[in-house]
C-alpha cells in the first residue's frame, strides 16, 4: 500500500495549486470592508487544497488542464468552504482546523452571509463563464450533502440506522463532493460521457472508502491526532460502520446495550471503552476496513483504462492513501 502524503500526491499538479491561490482571491474580493475581512481571514487558512487537486489530477488525467479547469477548481472550493461555515453554526463550532471558527469570531449571523457568499460567487463563476454542466454537478452535490446531512439528523433521534441508510447518509454528506470534484475535472477537458462517468464513479468510491476509514479510525486512534478524541462519535450518539458490523457478529441484547450507551449521548470514558472493545472484540473493525479495501479497489479499476501518466499514478496513490491514512 502506498505511504504518500496528500502533499506528495499532489505534486503533478503543484504549480495549478500554487496559481490557484491568486485565482481564487481575485473570485472572493469583496468592495465591502466586513466581507472582505472575513474573507481574507478564511482564505489564510488554505488547508491543503484536496479538492481543487483532485479536479487538476482529473483534468490531467483525461487530457490537459486548461483555464476551464480552474474554474471547475473554483466553484468545488468555494461550495466546500460554504458548506465547512455553515456547518461550524449548525454544530456550534468554535474552531475549525484549530483556528477560531468564523462563527466564533464574528458571530453566527455574519458566518451564515459569508457562506452564502462563498456560494454566490460560486454559481456566479458558472453563470458568468457559461459552464452550465459545472453549475448542473455542483447544484446536485448540493443537494445531496444537504440531504445526507438532514437524513443523518433524523436517524439520530431514531433508536437505530441500518447499514443501507448509514451508506447512502455517507454517499451524499461525504463521497458526493469528491465525486464533483473528479466530475467536474473531467468535464474540463473532455466531452467524453464515459470518461466523465469513470471519475465520477471513482470519485464517489474513494468517498466512501475516505468515510469509513475515518469511522473505524474513531475507533482505533489512540492519540489526539484526528483532532479529536477517541471514541468521538461514539459521545455523539452516531453509529457507524464498525458498529454495525459488531452488532450483526453478536447477539441482540448485546447490540441493544451498545446501541443504548451510544444513543444516550452520555458516554463517558468508561462507557466508550466498553463499546470500542465490543466493536473489536467483534470483528467490527475489521470487516469495515475490508470493506474499506473493496471500495479502494473499485476505484482504481475505474481509471485502469486511462493512459498511464503522473496524474494516473497519483489518483492510484490517492485511492490507496484515504484507506490507509492514520489521521
Amino acid at each position: 500500500m502506498s505511504s504518500h502524503s496528500i502533499s506528495s500526491i499532489s505534486s503533478p499538479v503543484a504549480a495549478e495549486i500554487e496559481r490557484f491561490e491568486s485565482y481564487m482571491r481575485d473570485q472572493v474580493r469583496s468592495r465591502t470592508a466586513l466581507l472582505d475581512t472575513v474573507v481574507r481571514y478564511i482564505m489564510k487558512q488554505r488547508g491543503k487544497r484536496v479538492r481543487p487537486a483532485l479536479v487538476f489530477l482529473s483534468a490531467g488525467l483525461c487530457g490537459a488542464i486548461n483555464e476551464r479547469s480552474f474554474v471547475g477548481a473554483a466553484m468545488v472550493e468555494l461550495l466546500h468552504t460554504a458548506t465547512l461555515v455553515h456547518d461550524d453554526v449548525v454544530d456550534s463550532s468554535d474552531e475549525r482546523r484549530g483556528v477560531a471558527s468564523i462563527n466564533a469570531v464574528w458571530k453566527n449571523k455574519v458566518a451564515v452571509l459569508v457562506g452564502d457568499y462563498f456560494l454566490s460567487r460560486g454559481l456566479l463563476i458558472a453563470v458568468n463563464t457559461n459552464e452550465f454542466d459545472y453549475l448542473r454537478v455542483t447544484s446536485e452535490a448540493v443537494r445531496r450533502m444537504s440531504e445526507g446531512e438532514l437524513l443523518q439528523i433524523q436517524k439520530s433521534r431514531q433508536k437505530t440506522i441500518d447499514e443501507e441508510t448509514y451508506f447512502r447518509i455517507i454517499s451524499d454528506k461525504t463521497a458526493s463532493l469528491i465525486s464533483t470534484c473528479c466530475e467536474v475535472g473531467s468535464i474540463s477537458v473532455s466531452d467524453d460521457p464515459s470518461v466523465r462517468t469513470a471519475l465520477r464513479d471513482y470519485g464517489e468510491l474513494v468517498g466512501l472508502a475516505f468515510q469509513i476509514r475515518d469511522d473505524v479510525l474513531d475507533y482505533t486512534s489512540r492519540t489526539m491526532i484526528l483532532g479529536k478524541p477517541v471514541g468521538n462519535d461514539i459521545r455523539e450518539g452516531k453509529i457507524t460502520l464498525p458498529l454495525l458490523r459488531a452488532m450483526q457478529n453478536a447477539d441482540s441484547s448485546e447490540s441493544k446495550k451498545m446501541v443504548a450507551i451510544v444513543k444516550s449521548k452520555k458516554a463517558d470514558t468508561k462507557d466508550v471503552k466498553r463499546v470500542v472493545d465490543f466493536v473489536t472484540s467483534h470483528n467490527g473493525i475489521d470487516s469495515a476496513q475490508a470493506t474499506a479495501f473493496d471500495l479502494q479497489q473499485q476505484a482504481r479499476e475505474k481509471i485502469v483504462v486511462f493512459p498511464d501518466s503522473q496524474y494516473k499514478e497519483a489518483l492510484m496513490d490517492f485511492a490507496n492513501f484515504v484507506v490507509t491514512r492514520t489521521r
